[in-house]
């Protein structure tokens, strides 16, 4: 199964006469492309061009929040210690870093705590937990986890400590008791935006604790100016690919800002070592550049070092950290491609009609097991799982399809597993080895009964089909209006039908990518198509495409070019 399964292109019909009258303040490119992302009235429009945040989002309608703050003020004013107890990913460590700056400003005493995945795994453990009370903090704060962590928190209020938990993930039908539960997720909790990672909802509780210890007047205080802060807000709800709508789109634009004339030292470092131009700083790039190598450290050791970035403004220190992130990144990539090789090969040699992938091994890094799930997926479009057995336990990193719920799988596995959770297309779980072979023919049955009758191809959206003459320089300010760009708020994207390939080549590692020059007869444009150099070797003569229309800088050169996510000979029906 070397060749790429084909695609389904499905463009959005035209903008209907009456939402036309509606934005016809705008150019007609720039209506559709709003119209095909749900804007459909002039109000709407102003807001997400402008960024406007909504009235109605203040933290204390969140449910768990108001008790939240109580208890931390309570604590900052007694000098109790807290721990803020993250995850090993960009959002949780972003989170804990957010909290910890914020709180040690207004004068708490303060740690952070991040797990370490090979030795304590994801989420709370009870053997922290008793570490933490030794060294007598007081409060635990999770941030990205804890909100199925229903024995932990059990444990925690047997040894005295209070905990508040803050999590963004689905809870399970019973929630822990705590001190406070924050997730917008959890049943009877009013906030209207439930997309909110792990560190938007420590963004909403610190503004919530500003509130509850400065009042009416917050924005009067010098440690109130959270604004300062979004730049860690962009990173985690970027890395983790959270919905770019709503207020996570707004929190990430302004945050973006932060990002591309950066003042916090450790995100200098990491913008110098990645060789980024800040200025130019986009979702992708955070994506594609910065958040690899943020998650490289708790892929490959502890994200401690990641964690440390963010909290020292020592420049000699950032800059050690910064590189040892990037050299743990390179060293990422090496393993990551050989347990993907192999889990490949295993995969299909067990039974290649299954259409939910599986390997596991005891060889395999647990740190980069999502990563070999994910591109399994990609490269097939079916559920995977990809697992690293221990001696006793085998832990697993699910990674799905649009058409497929991982994470209600599991739930119906529930009996079999210790431990799981996650989304609907990203899960993990924790299984003893005896139980591994029923768990995985339970989940081969369940998604074979849920797939067998569906289409199971990718579908790649486009906004609009237009000709290449068409394709001004000045769409490119109308697609500037979008940004960030990233899950439920695409990137704008384009059909181009019978052009006519002049040259192209393959390129990169093993000619991965295929770089190419089309025309339409009256035009002509670079083209660029990140893994798909496969073409290379029988590419038609005339071919239709999808892409993204793009400026390309290169050696301090910028350029057009079109960025080609897809392509088929011309003619082909779908």
């Amino acid at each position: 199964m070397s060749n790429p399964i084909p695609k389904k292109w499905v463009i959005y019909p035209p903008i209907h006469i009456d939402i036309t009258q509606q934005l016809q303040e705008y150019p007609p490119i720039l209506r559709q492309l709003l119209y095909n992302r749900d804007i459909n009235t002039a109000e709407k429009a102003r807001m997400y061009l402008g960024a406007v945040f909504l009235s109605g989002y203040s933290p204390e309608m969140m449910k768990g929040i108001p008790d939240a703050t109580d208890r931390i003020s309570s604590a900052i004013d007694k000098g109790e210690t807290i721990a803020i107890y993250g995850d090993y990913d960009v959002d949780g460590v972003t989170a804990t870093a957010l909290l910890t700056l914020v709180l040690r400003q207004l004068g708490a005493r303060v740690q952070g705590y991040i797990p370490n995945r090979f030795d304590e795994g994801y989420g709370l453990n009870n053997e922290a937990l008793d570490s933490l009370k030794a060294d007598n903090v007081k409060l635990v704060i999770t941030v990205d986890c804890g909100i199925r962590s229903l024995d932990e928190a059990e444990h925690a209020r047997k040894i005295g400590l209070d905990l508040i938990i803050s999590d963004h993930h689905l809870p399970t039908a019973e929630i822990p008791i705590a001190l406070a539960v924050i997730d917008p997720k959890q049943p009877a909790d009013d906030y209207p935006d439930k997309n909110l990672v792990g560190v938007g909802l420590a963004f909403k509780l610190v503004q919530a604790v500003l509130k509850r210890i400065y009042g009416l007047s917050v924005k009067n205080k010098e440690t109130s100016d959270l604004d300062q802060f979004l730049d860690l807000v962009a990173l985690g709800t970027i890395a983790d690919m959270a919905p770019l709508v709503g207020e996570n789109r707004l929190l990430v634009r302004k945050g973006l800002q932060y990002l591309r004339w950066p003042t916090r030292q450790g995100i200098m470092s990491l913008i110098g070592v990645s060789q980024l131009q800040p200025e130019t700083i986009s979702s992708e790039s955070v994506s594609f550049v910065l958040a690899p190598r943020l998650n490289a450290a708790g892929r490959l050791d502890s994200a401690l070092a990641a964690l440390e970035l963010f909290l020292t403004e020592d420049v000699t220190k950032t800059s050690f950290l910064a590189q040892l992130l990037d050299n743990q990144n390179r060293e990422r990539q090496q393993v990551t491609k050989e347990v993907l090789l192999h889990a490949e090969q295993l995969a299909f040699a067990n039974n290649p009609d299954q259409l939910l992938l599986f390997a596991a091994h005891e060889s395999y890094n647990p740190g980069v097991i999502g990563l070999a799930a994910s591109r399994l997926t990609e490269k097939y479009y079916r559920p995977a799982i990809v697992a690293q057995r221990g001696e006793e336990y085998t832990r697993g990193s699910c990674r799905s399809i649009t058409e497929f719920n991982i994470t209600e799988a599991l739930d119906q596995c529930a009996d079999l597993l210790i431990r799981h959770g996650g989304h609907a297309t990203a899960a993990g779980f924790t299984v003893k080895n005896a139980q591994l072979t029923e768990l995985i023919e339970r989940m081969q049955s369940i998604a074979q009964d849920e797939l067998i009758d569906r289409d199971i191809r990718p579908t790649y959206r486009a906004d609009m089909e237009i000709s290449l003459s068409d394709l001004k320089p000045d769409i490119l300010k109308e697609i500037e209006y979008l940004q960030p760009t990233g899950p439920q708020n695409p990137p704008a994207s384009f059909v181009s039908r019978n052009l006519k390939v002049l040259r192209s080549r393959a390129l990169g590692n093993e000619g991965a990518h295929l770089k190419m020059t089309v025309t339409d007869g009256r035009i002509t444009y670079e083209a660029i198509a990140f893994r798909q150099g496969y073409w290379s070797s029988n590419l038609p003569p005339r071919i239709d495409i999808l892409y993204a229309f793009e400026k390309n800088v290169y050696n301090g050169k910028e350029s057009l070019q079109l960025n080609v996510r897809d392509l088929k000979p011309s003619g082909v029906v779908e």
